[in-house]
């Protein structure tokens, strides 16, 4: 008998919330199928079995877990496993509705609530786990996160919006961090996207070109791709850049994996951009980054300082390239297009020095 049990899924919650049994109570199960749904404070994930047998559920739908807790057991034969009495849902009430079969999580309900679409009407999707962003889609609109107060009148935070707060807590009160920041004259750049996008056949902007540039230097700077280790650094073994999303379901740090192409990025980019329209990631698309890349596409944004992600030494934000006058070669006054790249990280790795010559040979390799 081997039991299955809550994994560590990131830093940021200490409970999850159970979505969906895939593989129904007392079922066959073989390993490497997926069982069960977990939902973060930011996306889903699939736990696999390990081993083959027949699955019995310890942990009711829709109810929270904690790391270390018992989901399942897999037993070799069919016969029933102890089981808890049900739960009920969490932050459910008597008056959200419910379609026959489906489970909602609580950011769907809270919205079917909010929008008053019936039973009917979510019955209709047809889906075994409804969450937010199908409601959405129901309601034909993907509106903007709506303020919510609780009964005292006070502004009650978003789970994503607090898994951002617990971050950035951790990372001002841990990292001792610096910021340099240098002006980028991005014109050359922004000219080739347009061939490049024809090149790759995919979007090609500012975005793709730094996340492959900096990857690019992972070999000549280590240390901006490791991690804080007591008196010394753990090195990793390849870049994996994340990238920030905010399209206003929270803000999202999506890791790149796949850097050797320029199509791989824009690859990866661009159904990273359709799932945090959708808010619909999976843990792993949001865990390992060794790197972060912020992106602000506001065009008054002319300078960023970002917080050093927990777990990294680096981020680098990308601002609005902005017209500028300059003097050409022949003295007369031109244009050119240029953007703040400032670069925060962890001072106990990495010096003003080290900071000034990674932000140089960005700037080479980017051009």
């Amino acid at each position: 008998m081997a039991d299955i049990r809550v994994p560590k899924l990131n830093n940021n919650d200490s409970e999850y919330l159970v979505v969906a049994w895939l593989v129904e109570d007392g079922k066959p199960v073989r390993a490497g199928e997926p069982v069960v749904v977990l939902e973060t404070s930011k996306a889903a994930d699939e736990l696999e079995a390990e081993e083959s047998g027949y699955l019995h559920h310890d942990a009711a739908l829709n109810t929270w877990v904690t790391p270390g807790a018992l989901l399942a057991r897999i037993t070799e034969g069919p016969q029933a496993a102890p089981a808890p009495a049900p739960a009920p849902a969490a932050d459910a009430s008597p008056d959200t509705p419910a379609p026959r079969d489906a489970v909602i999580t609580e950011p769907a309900r809270a919205l079917i609530a909010e929008l008053g679409i019936t039973p009917e009407q979510v019955a209709s999707l047809g889906l075994g786990v409804v969450r937010r962003a199908d409601v959405e889609r129901l309601a034909g609109t993907v509106p903007e996160e709506t303020a919510e107060t609780d009964e005292t009148g006070r502004h009650v935070l978003s789970r994503v919006q607090r898994a951002v707060a617990r971050a950035v807590t951790t990372s001002h009160s841990t990292i001792p961090a610096a910021y340099t920041v240098v002006k980028f004259d991005v014109g050359p750049a922004l000219a080739r996207t347009k061939d490049l996008s024809r090149q790759v056949r995919r979007p090609v902007g500012l975005a793709e070109l730094f996340v492959q540039a900096v990857a690019t230097l992972h070999p000549t700077f280590p240390l901006f791709f490791a991690a804080v280790d007591g008196d010394g650094a753990r090195l990793s073994d390849a870049p994996r850049v994340g990238v920030t999303f905010d399209m206003g379901e929270g803000l999202y740090v999506p890791v790149v994996r796949e850097t050797g192409t320029l199509r791989d990025i824009a690859d990866t980019l661009m159904r990273y951009r359709l799932a945090a329209a959708e808010g619909d990631f999976r843990e792993r698309d949001l865990t390992g980054a060794n790197i972060a890349v912020t992106l602000h596409t506001d065009a008054d944004v002319v300078l960023a300082v970002p917080f050093v992600f927990p777990g990294t030494v680096c981020a680098l934000a990308i601002t609005s390239p902005q017209p500028e006058l300059a003097l050409g070669e022949d003295g007369a006054v031109t244009t050119r297009t240029v953007a703040n790249i400032g670069l925060a990280y962890d001072h106990r790795l990495i010096n003003g020095r080290d900071a000034a010559l990674f932000l140089a040979a960005l700037r080479m390799e980017l051009q």
